[in-house]
């Protein structure tokens, strides 16, 4: 056998222990696609009518799960108060609404407003939950409650009474209080309606054709970066010849399927993907991925660690956590103004209420834990997350008759898989603390005996 041959056999060689770490640390998710396979089986639903749908979803809801990301790098867990940073987005299309401010010089508009109040917010919530370390996901989760009652008694009962409000016509009828629901526009021009996604539409093969050229010549460009600089060392190669050789395959087979798609004419060629959309989420991705690379990127992950050797090593650790919830805040708040323009509609007093959960059991049925989260898992997470939520109304209604079973079943997996999470958690920690008491009692055997 050839060197090439060899080298190329060992890139793929996987060792059964590595294969069952692999199953044992991926079970949720694993579960979760066979559960959307047959899910999606019973449904009966269109493969183009399933594209459309979640094609959709995933670009109005991956920039609100990967807002999570920040805060579990840096040792904080699931950030359920990022309801706290949907708020400040709906409190800057409100003001957008108000102003009258059209298209997507409103979208940006609102983005500039909410901002500010996203850091405020995500300020004050750092320095709370700098007062309860070691406790910040149920922190989080009780503020998010007690912030969902003072914005509702702001906007329900201040606002149009004791804060004057100029436009009655968002007034309920009584005078004051905004109304239930508010239009964010017709999508033909008025108001901040479909902005983001109608900028730029491809059809699924086309974006398939255009994404993998990119994905080649990044790749290409990438190379040519390291060959510039002299560094040809394998070892500090961050692709890898495995994920190298796997985006020439996937490559490779995405353009034959979009060409065979297009020759066929197949109904998928209909379905088109808001591509502007997906350009942002893919930039929150970039910035996630750079952060990690950076210094404060590596503060995160050193306070992530073990938050007493990061103080000692001269981090300034309250500071960093706070800056930790700040971007995560933002973030959030920046991706419920794209999820909302995406609906067209704001849901004043309940849009943003169940945010953290779906968000949150998301990323953990992509893969991620309360102490490991990547841009991976919220992408993976998003997709079969919103897949479940697609067809397990008709699943219900063919299995059983009632397509309310189907409902019932996705709130139950919304709360089951966050619990699952917490649950594994604690064991984790009570496994590793026995661990460390074993080893501190054989170490002081040792020395006995010595």
């Amino acid at each position: 056998m050839s060197d090439k041959k060899m080298k190329l056999k060992n890139t793929f060689k996987f060792d059964k222990n590595e294969v069952k770490k692999f199953l044992v640390n991926n079970m949720v998710t694993i579960l979760f696609i066979i559960i959307c396979y047959l899910g999606f089986k019973f449904s009966g639903l269109s493969f183009h009518f399933y594209l459309r749908d979640i094609t959709t979803r995933v670009g109005r809801n991956s920039f609100l799960i990967l807002a999570l990301i920040i805060p579990v790098l840096a040792g904080m867990g699931l950030n359920f108060a990022i309801v706290i940073g949907a708020m400040a987005g709906q409190i800057a299309l409100l003001l957008v609404t108000l102003f009258a401010v059209d298209g997507i010089l409103g979208f940006l508009l609102a983005i500039v407003i909410a901002t500010p109040f996203a850091i405020l917010f995500g300020y004050l919530l750092g320095a709370l939950l700098n007062k309860t370390k070691g406790q910040e996901m149920i922190t989080s989760l009780v503020l998010s409650l007690f912030a969902n009652g003072v914005y509702q008694f702001i906007f329900l009962i201040l606002v149009g009474g004791i804060i004057p409000w100029p436009d009655p016509s968002m007034l309920l009828n009584r005078g004051y209080g905004i109304r239930n629901t508010i239009g964010l526009g017709d999508g033909q021009g008025v108001g901040i309606k479909g902005v983001l996604d109608s900028i730029i539409n491809w059809s699924v093969p086309d974006a398939m054709i255009i994404f993998t050229i990119l994905a080649f010549v990044g790749v290409g460009v990438y190379y040519l970066i390291r060959k510039s600089r002299g560094i040809t060392a394998v070892e500090t190669d961050v692709i890898g010849k495995k994920n190298l050789i796997l985006i020439g395959m996937l490559g490779f087979a995405a353009i034959v399927s979009a060409i065979y798609t297009k020759a066929t004419g197949s109904p998928v060629n209909n379905v088109t993907i808001p591509v502007f959309t997906y350009g942002v989420v893919a930039l929150l991705c970039l910035f996630t991925l750079f952060i990690v690379k950076t210094k404060l990127g590596q503060d995160f992950r050193a306070i992530g660690n073990d938050m007493h050797v990061a103080q000692v090593a001269g981090i300034n650790v309250e500071k960093t956590r706070i800056k930790a919830i700040v971007l995560s805040i933002v973030f959030a708040s920046w991706g419920q103004i794209i999820f909302l323009q995406n609906l067209g509609n704001l849901n004043t007093y309940g849009a943003h209420t169940q945010v953290g959960m779906f968000a949150i059991a998301a990323i953990l049925i992509g893969g991620a834990s309360v102490v490991k989260a990547n841009v991976g898992h919220a992408l993976l997470g998003a997709v079969l997350f919103h897949t479940l939520f697609i067809v397990s109304p008709l699943a219900g209604r063919n299995l059983f008759g009632d397509a309310q079973i189907g409902e019932y079943f996705r709130a139950f997996v919304a709360y089951g898989v966050i619990a699952l999470a917490l649950v594994m958690h604690a064991l984790r920690k009570r496994l590793q603390s026995q661990d460390l008491i074993r080893m501190r009692e054989e170490e002081e055997l040792e020395e006995a005996t010595d």
